[in-house]
């Protein structure tokens, strides 16, 4: 958990529109199986609601920063400049554009520190565990609860799922997701997909589609087959997006929810 009383934190919290607070956990960035930067004092900056970005004082960046020009501006940040990252013997590995810093910025805390590119590097660390999409928010909760509730999918109009066993995932910021049995489901109509997305709360899922009635509705069902200790509860079950099909529970029909997976 983060000190929200320091200094720092309280300070920056109310400049523009950008929460930025101390973190505590020791987070390392790797590129090309070098280490790119290894803080044990990060600072995460909300630069969207949704979740925290790591930026990493510049004392704890132990890549070569090579500049690459100016970078894009931000209302609440300022003015910002690219680099070049070039990690290893030599700038063994690399990464054009990956880092970022806004050395002027009207937030305080941010001048004096890098905000490297997630997908540019090839892992992160929190600790010792590796963690995946973005960091953890420390003010993002996932309960998984048994449930007793009938729930139905429909999808236009044809029943794809009937369950009185889900498993209701109840996360911050998003609807309950109603994981279900696959026996509960009905498999002649799901076709295989090779998508895989990965969360940092509950670890990496995979796909089908559902056909119904000749037509296909690409990644609407995922399942994680191995999900992270916290999760462990949805592991092998199935999951609708509440967004794109129709849920019933209860025999009452559901809003679909306006979230970024609509």
């Amino acid at each position: 958990m983060t000190d929200t009383s320091s200094p720092t934190a309280a300070s920056a919290t109310r400049a523009g529109r950008v929460r930025v607070e101390r973190g505590q956990k020791w987070v390392r960035a790797y590129l090309g199986g070098q280490v790119v930067a290894n803080t044990r004092s990060p600072l995460m900056v909300w630069e969207l609601p949704y979740f925290p970005t790591y930026y990493f004082p510049l004392g704890d960046v132990v890549a070569k920063l090579v500049p690459a020009g100016a970078g894009p501006r931000s209302p609440s940040r300022g003015d910002s400049e690219l680099f070049d990252v070039l990690a290893g013997a030599a700038g063994a590995a690399g990464a054009a554009g990956a880092a970022l810093r806004y050395p002027d910025s009207p937030i305080e805390a941010l001048r004096d520190t890098v905000r490297l590119d997630w997908d540019a590097m090839d892992e992160w660390l929190e600790e010792d565990e590796p963690v995946y999409t973005h960091p953890r928010d420390p003010y993002h909760r996932v309960d998984i609860l048994a449930s007793s509730r009938h729930v139905e999918v429909t999808i236009d109009g044809v029943l794809v799922a009937d369950s009185h066993q889900p498993r209701i995932l109840f996360e911050t910021g998003l609807p309950p997701r109603y994981y279900l049995p696959l026996a509960a489901v009905r498999f002649d109509l799901l076709r295989p997909s090779t998508t895989v997305t990965h969360c940092p709360y509950k670890g990496a899922a995979t796909y089908w589609s559902v056909e119904v009635a000749e037509t296909l509705h690409p990644d609407l069902v995922w399942i994680y087959r191995a999900p992270l200790a916290e999760s462990q509860k949805i592991a092998g079950l199935a999951c609708f997006y509440n967004e794109k099909v129709d849920i019933a529970v209860d025999g009452v029909l559901q809003d679909r929810p306006h979230t970024p997976f609509s």
